[in-house]
């Protein structure tokens, strides 16, 4: 068993794959034109982190509820992490490509950490081994 998707749900589809692809490395994977149950076109897009692992669904919000939840799936809390093996070279190319971070980073016990926010605007931690 595995978690194959996680959905996110995003204002533009094109702005979130540029963010996830361009600015975090991620692979696009799937990009598929689809419809909503009553017949409106919408897109099935997926991206994974290089190598696999556990997918993003960018979901366009479609109504006034959806639309609300854009950036604030998880209600203000960090809600999704990102491990990776450089945390200085990943955090100065995110700084680079004008990611914000809302908390710079810091040492923990159990390693590099900062906050930084997706294109929706939803926390992520940043997370790097101990020692950077």
């Amino acid at each position: 068993m595995r978690l194959d998707l996680v959905t996110i749900v995003v204002e533009e589809y094109d702005a979130a794959i540029g963010f996830f692809t361009d600015v975090l490395g991620f692979e696009l994977v799937e990009d598929t034109p689809a419809t909503t149950t009553d017949g409106r076109a919408k897109r099935w897009v997926v991206v994974r982190p290089p190598g696999g692992g556990t997918g993003l669904l960018l979901a366009r919000a479609d109504g006034q509820r959806q639309r609300e939840a854009v950036g604030d799936q998880v209600r203000e809390r960090v809600g999704f992490f990102l491990q990776v093996d450089d945390f200085d070279a990943t955090f100065a190319r995110m700084q680079g490509a004008g990611v914000e971070f809302v908390r710079m980073p810091r040492s923990e016990m159990y390693g590099q950490v900062a906050v930084f926010l997706d294109v929706a605007g939803n926390r992520w931690d940043l997370l790097g081994p101990a020692g950077g």
